[in-house]
């Protein structure tokens, strides 16, 4: 684990606030430990490192409508692909918003 490269990444926008997006975490990421710093959040998943990178949370508005979103950026050390897409399913059936 230590040494590796990270492998795969990217940044998707998470229609949360920051409270909300750690109230979810534990269960999106199937109750794995993690380490929190800061805004870095640090985790094994099958023997790989994993991070998950917030930016600062903002507000789009529509109209009188506001709605928080955060920016996340997610790193892969050398966990295969097939993991990842896993890991990601999960995850973002966790974080997925209704839409009509």
């Amino acid at each position: 684990m230590p040494g590796e490269t990270e492998s795969h990444a990217f940044t998707q926008e998470l229609g949360v606030s920051e409270e909300e997006f750690f109230r979810l975490l534990p269960a999106a990421i199937g109750h794995r430990e993690f380490a929190r710093d800061e805004r870095t959040v640090r985790m094994e998943v099958d023997g790989h490192v994993v991070t998950l990178e917030l930016g600062s949370e903002e507000v789009r508005r529509l109209g009188s409508l506001e709605l928080p979103y955060l920016e996340v950026t997610f790193r892969f050390f050398g966990l295969p692909a097939e993991a990842e897409a896993r890991f990601m399913d999960r995850f973002e059936l966790y974080f997925q918003r209704g839409g009509g």
